[in-house]
């Protein structure tokens, strides 16, 4: 299975996106973390943003929806040029209607769990899913530790035959990269490692190969 890297633009310099993005181009995905200041403490950025960003980076997009009501939002965030939609299986829209709902603008769907949430919740909808994130923090700053005690939710779901993408998030270095790779994930959002890191590029690279050798 390909080792996908999909730095986190939350941990970039905001006033300089495109450069930033740049930076980073040799990754397989970016990660825009969407917040609303309701389903998490934090506030980022909306779909004028990715838009904006969309029109100077060819790499796909990984649209993290962290807001109470990702139905209503969906449709926002696929004209913007979000090429998976990823919203929380906590959220108060209805699952099964946003599954469809993205499937429906013709975007890849993806189903988060907080690390409190059991990994069951998603295994309804795994038919339908190009992939599942596992969250390896509490959503809703970067720069958190990494929690290694989600592994058995990655471990389920390769464990039910689940072939599509599972994601981490949250506390991924080069070191807990291997950790994640070895329970059976293999997308993986950097956010303050890659673009805190003196060569992002180098970063990923490596990120990359730890995950693969792992």
């Amino acid at each position: 299975m390909d080792m996908k890297i999909s730095p986190s633009i939350l941990a970039s310099d905001y006033a300089n996106l495109e450069s930033e993005l740049k930076k980073i181009e040799s990754s397989d995905l970016i990660h825009v973390d969407v917040m609303d200041g309701h389903f998490v403490p934090n506030i980022s950025i909306g779909a004028p943003v990715v838009a904006a960003i969309k029109k100077v980076c060819g790499v796909p997009f990984d649209v993290h929806l962290m807001i109470s009501n990702p139905l209503k939002y969906a449709e926002d965030f696929a004209k913007a040029g979000a090429d998976i939609i990823c919203f929380h299986v906590e959220s108060e829209s209805n699952t099964r209607e946003t599954v469809d709902k993205i499937l429906s603008l013709g975007k890849k769907a993806a189903i988060a769990v907080k690390p409190g949430t059991p990994v069951e919740e998603v295994i309804p909808y795994l038919d339908d899913l190009a992939m599942v994130l596992i969250m390896t923090v509490e959503p809703g700053f970067g720069g958190q530790s990494f929690m290694e005690g989600v592994m058995p939710k990655i471990e389920k779901l390769r464990e039910l035959g689940y072939k599509g993408d599972i994601e981490v998030d949250g506390g991924v270095n080069p070191e807990t990269i291997k950790i994640a790779a070895r329970a059976g994930a293999n997308v993986f959002v950097a956010g303050s490692a890659v673009f805190k890191s003196e060569s992002p590029k180098e970063t990923i690279s490596v990120l990359r190969s730890n995950a693969e050798n792992a």
